[in-house]
């Protein structure tokens, strides 16, 4: 069962990068610039809240408060919110808004991610729930400004077509 844990823990983020980048192989020319544009606004977007979360509320990790030894080899900071979490589920949040059902697989394998940490005891469950809404609202929030910005740009290209004629 460690073995399984462990995995979880360090290794199966990596997995899901190998994934997602599958999916935007695959996908048509105008998903992939799509997945790109969100991802270049959500990523440092969800670094930048996790760090200001993370300077907001404390978590130590759980074997520092407990004094045992973690199932794999971690730092003694602040646990909040946890970063191999957000990076897992920040990739399936990008990926769910354009495939569905490649979004959810991945969604389920970032959980998978999130439980393998809280098992090794390097994180607490506030840590691992700070990350997927920290992935999920700043994921939901720069789609909806791209959409809002690609709108008025349609828009406003309509309108001066308008105005041309």
């Amino acid at each position: 069962m460690d073995i399984l844990i462990i995995f979880a823990a360090k290794y199966l983020y990596l997995i899901i990068v190998l994934l997602a980048l599958v999916v935007f192989l695959i996908s048509n020319k105008s998903i992939k610039l799509n997945i790109m544009k969100l991802a270049v606004l959500a990523f440092p977007l969800s670094f930048l809240f996790a760090k200001l979360s993370g300077a907001i509320i404390n978590s130590p990790r759980p074997f520092v408060i407990q004094h045992i030894e973690p199932l794999i080899k971690a730092s003694t900071d602040n646990g909040f919110p946890s970063d191999h979490t957000l990076l897992a589920m920040t990739i399936a949040a990008i990926i769910f808004v354009y495939n569905r059902k490649a979004g959810l697989f991945l969604v389920t394998l970032s959980l998978f991610v999130g439980l393998g940490r809280i098992f090794a005891n390097v994180h607490h469950l506030i840590d691992i729930l700070g990350s997927i809404v920290i992935a999920f609202l700043v994921t939901f929030i720069s789609y909806k400004y791209l959409q809002d910005l690609l709108n008025r740009n349609m828009f406003g290209k309509l309108r001066n077509q308008l105005k041309a004629k």
